[in-house]
């Protein structure tokens, strides 16, 4: 009988492509194999799936591999098959998300062994921190959506869609992900993501792969200092007075360690202001998205929970700046984010099965020097008090707690205070506001002349159903932390590597894990240089 792989490329209504066994036995009629199949000789796999949903009739785009009496290859090529580091020299990774967790795995695989320094919990105690915000609004400002193993992208949506794949192999950070627990169709889907569920045990997976390595991780342990001789950085400095020396240093400490800019601004090692953005989150039903992208009046089974992109130009005062969605979640909840006691800050995460009622996006706006000329005094930590202003100012406005101002989006529009605020998904309440009491001027005009653009664009988008909850604040790092060209070093401080959200070179959980990858790579190369001298 003959053997064959063969690719096709379809267009698929959604009851087939996200079916398997409706499209295994699709694919056996249009070829004539339903015998094959029947005797387990044809094998179908999925290689990309992506919704089209701008006719009225949606469509799915299908990509798949066909084999008819042939063995696939193996569906991912990576393994979890580590050699022993622990008597190797030494490196130390500071902070534990997505990017020191990559580079971790990657300088155990070039033969280095990493000490993981966190400043948080491991991810089953930090439950109790986070449950701590949503009852009873206790910040504890070492543990909490953001610090904490896995960093900030382990309670959220936990998205993998990157722009930045020229940084590195993204394929290779999905098989990672798969080989430690994540589901097979992240492989597959053209927006892939885990799920603020599904994350956790994937997160201890990978640090069981760091310790059984000999690798090493420290919870609950701060860095103060860092030990430089010599324009060459040696080591760290921990809470506790003891130190940690190292052939070198990756800072991968997130967007929302501000101790650590203070610290390298203190020591006069050169940062610098990066743009950013700052908004709001919106959140509707889900089932009034689903009805907006998908024109029917209730979504099929087996279509996911509808999301949206939206971006608008808008002017204020002859300049002209960027308003946009970022990170949607739909089907999702709108959490607490704040890092310390007297600010409100919120992001948002998702399920695996993005079930819940809701739907939310940050809407934000571009933050250049424009907005920041009044903090000019603070140098490249101007972005940075720019934002902690405006959470302090969101806490106090709202009552002082973790309750989050909010507003209903037409009375927003309107400048309108709302009388009642529908129910949402924010678990510490809402108080309802004049969102431009929080905001400055130049972002509320923005925000407000871009949700009525974004009606225009979505219908039934615009609409009292919606409420805004502030402040989306954290989208990405107000700082970078510069590094040189190919090495990824410090310009200043040999051995230092500048990595992930928080130095200013990613925007998510692909992109930072890429980052942690190429900058544990930079650092074996220069530590593998200098013993051949």
């Amino acid at each position: 009988m003959i053997a064959m792989k063969k690719i096709v490329e379809l267009v698929l209504p959604p009851e087939i492509a996200f079916d398997n066994q409706a499209f295994e036995q699709y694919i056996a009629r249009k070829g004539q194999w339903q015998q094959a199949l029947a005797e387990g000789k044809l094998i179908v796999r999925m290689l990309r799936r992506s919704i089209d949903a701008r006719a009225k009739q949606i469509k799915v785009n299908v990509s798949a591999a066909v084999y008819l009496n042939e063995t696939p290859e193996p569906l991912i090529g990576y393994a979890r098959n580590y050699p022993d580091v622990s008597r190797s020299p030494q490196a130390i990774i500071v902070g534990a998300g997505p990017a020191g967790m990559f580079a971790a795995l990657r300088l155990i695989e070039l033969g280095i062994k990493p000490i993981l320094i966190e400043r948080g919990k491991d991810v089953r105690a930090r439950r109790r921190d986070l449950a701590a915000i949503n009852k009873d609004h206790i910040v504890n400002p070492e543990s909490n959506y953001c610090f904490g193993e896995g960093g900030a992208g382990t309670y959220s949506d936990g998205k993998l869609y990157t722009r930045s794949k020229k940084r590195g192999d993204f394929r290779r950070i999905l098989e990672i992900f798969v080989a430690h627990g994540a589901n097979p169709e992240i492989l597959v889907d053209a927006h892939p993501h885990i799920g603020t569920n599904k994350l956790p045990a994937i997160v201890t997976n990978i640090r069981e792969s760091i310790l059984q390595a000999g690798g090493e991780i420290y919870f609950n342990t701060k860095v103060t200092d860092l030990l430089i001789t010599n324009n060459r950085i040696k080591g760290v400095q921990l809470h506790n007075g003891s130190t940690v020396e190292g052939i070198g240093v990756i800072l991968a400490t997130g967007h929302s360690a501000r101790d650590i800019f203070y610290l390298l601004h203190h020591r006069n090692i050169l940062i610098e202001p990066k743009p950013f953005a700052l908004g709001v989150r919106v959140e509707h039903p889900q089932a009034l998205i689903d009805r907006c992208q998908y024109h029917c009046e209730t979504r099929s089974d087996f279509l996911p929970a509808a999301s949206y992109s939206l971006v608008s130009q808008i002017a204020y005062q002859g300049i002209t700046k960027g308003v946009f969605s970022f990170c949607m979640c739909p089907g999702g909840f709108i959490v607490p984010a704040a890092t310390a006691p007297g600010e409100v800050v919120v992001n948002g995460m998702s399920p695996s099965r993005r079930n819940s009622r809701f739907a939310n996006s940050g809407i934000v706006v571009a933050i250049d020097q424009e907005d920041l000329a009044p903090y000019a005094q603070y140098g490249a930590l101007a972005g940075m008090m720019f934002q902690r202003e405006i959470e302090q100012r969101a806490c106090q406005i709202a009552g002082g707690n973790q309750t989050a101002p909010a507003q209903r989006l037409m009375d927003f529009v309107n400048r309108k205070v709302s009388d009642s605020l529908p129910e949402c998904s924010y678990q510490p309440g809402l108080a309802a506001v004049e969102m431009e009491a929080v905001l400055p001027k130049q972002i509320a005009y923005r925000l407000r002349e871009g949700f009525k653009q974004f009606g225009k664009k979505m219908k039934g988008y615009l609409t009292n159903e919606a409420q805004i909850v502030g402040v989306e604040s954290r989208t990405s790092s107000p700082v970078r932390i510069p590094r040189h060209l190919p090495t990824l070093e410090h310009p200043q401080i040999a051995g230092l590597f500048p990595c992930g959200e928080g130095a200013g070179y990613a925007g998510g959980i692909a992109s930072a894990a890429m980052d942690g990858e190429r900058c544990a790579e930079m650092l074996a190369a220069q530590y593998a240089r200098q013993i051949r001298v």
